[in-house]
């Protein structure tokens, strides 16, 4: 895994190996309303049923043709109120719906779509898609205007660097957001949340299908009155490799940035269940006069191989203690991705263009229910 901030790798690789992926993340807290929103670009969707049936089929050579990934492009809104789901919209279908460059910064999946302004050091994200499971129509746009970028660079010198390519680009740790965002119901009500929060960007790729090389990962990033941070550890199939820990600590008091990457790091509390992989809901992270502990509070959104939670951080740093600071966590287990069984239930949750699914309808239908009930 090799860690960048070099914002020309925002650009699309265009990969074309079977299994390989892309993915462009935004994501935004408001802390004052309780809103929050994920968004998403995929070429290549690596958490697709469809995706990774057509590669496993291909790989064991029980067809011939091999799975090109921008026919498995894709897009995801998640949106949340006071840690609870409001709008859960995960679409992927063929190159014809995505768009995207080798010159210019940006993504387009169907109607929604991101651009870059180079000049102004800002993204806008313009969101407009129809949830006929929801029975809902979402459009929303944002402006996402990075607020401090940083300058690092690291290899994986695992297997003296001889590894399939993968690659994690963070690339805006903290941005200021606007935006409004209008649910439309069937009926025609129309409920508009304006958005002022603050935002976190980052960029992903891998050559190769993710289950084939990483074991787990855990992220985080934090946005608190003394400090901004963000942190990264990945930990890889082979036990011979050694996993890779990232910690950017921002002092919002001295406006200084440090960045650790020799982290040593522990994993405490686990916990799993049907729908959720084995994880670890404490975790501490430590470099010499640095001490972070992260406990994972509040599930936001759950599955077979992901996990996203509303988290309680505390940092020594200089014999000091600062406590209470609230912040956004995730955990992947990829090698979830291959088991049949869980595949089909993840189908719940991907409206793939063009097929159908029991699952899908009958899970959204069970969500729409509780929309309803919570009314």
């Amino acid at each position: 895994m090799n860690i960048t901030t070099k914002l020309n790798q925002e650009l699309w690789h265009e990969m074309q190996e079977p299994g390989a992926y892309e993915w462009w993340y935004f994501d935004a807290e408001d802390k004052e309303s309780g809103f929050s929103v994920v968004l998403i670009w995929f070429s290549g969707f690596p958490f697709s049923p469809y995706y990774t049936s057509h590669y496993e089929k291909w790989n064991s050579k029980a067809i011939s043709d091999a799975p090109l990934p921008s026919n498995y492009s894709g897009f995801s809104f998640q949106l949340y109120e006071n840690d609870r789901e409001i709008v859960n919209f995960i679409k992927e279908g063929r190159r014809e719906l995505f768009e995207s460059s080798r010159s210019d910064i940006g993504v387009r999946f169907e109607k929604n779509r991101f651009t870059f302004d180079a000049l102004k050091d800002e993204y806008t994200l313009d969101i407009d898609f129809t949830f006929p499971a929801r029975q809902k129509e979402v459009k929303a746009t944002f402006l996402f205007k990075a607020c401090r970028r940083v300058i690092f660079e690291k290899r994986d010198t695992n297997n003296n660097g001889k590894v399939p390519l993968h690659q994690w680009l963070l690339s805006v740790p903290k941005a200021d957001v606007e935006g409004t965002i209008a649910i439309i119901e069937r009926g025609g009500a129309v409920r508009t949340i304006p958005v002022r929060a603050s935002g976190y960007h980052d960029h992903n790729l891998g050559a190769v299908p993710m289950q084939e090389y990483i074991s787990r990962w855990y992220w985080g990033r934090v946005f608190s009155e003394p400090f901004d941070l963000v942190y990264y550890v990945v930990f890889f199939k082979n036990n011979d490799y050694k996993p890779l820990a990232l910690l950017v600590l921002h002092d919002n008091r001295s406006e200084t940035v440090t960045i650790h990457d020799t982290l040593h790091f522990r994993e405490r509390n686990f916990s799993s269940g049907f729908f959720s992989p084995l994880h670890s809901r404490n975790i501490d992270l430590h470099y010499e006069n640095v001490h972070l502990k992260i406990h994972h509070d509040t599930v936001l959104d759950s599955g077979p191989f992901y996990l996203r939670f509303a988290s309680a951080i505390s940092l020594q740093k200089d014999g000091q203690d600062f406590e209470e600071m609230r912040g956004i966590s995730e955990f992947l287990n990829p090698a979830c991705l291959q088991s049949g069984f869980m595949r089909f239930f993840t189908r719940s949750r991907i409206w793939r263009d063009g097929e159908r699914s029991i699952m899908y309808k009958s899970y959204n239908s069970f969500k729409r229910s509780l929309d309803w009930n919570n009314q």
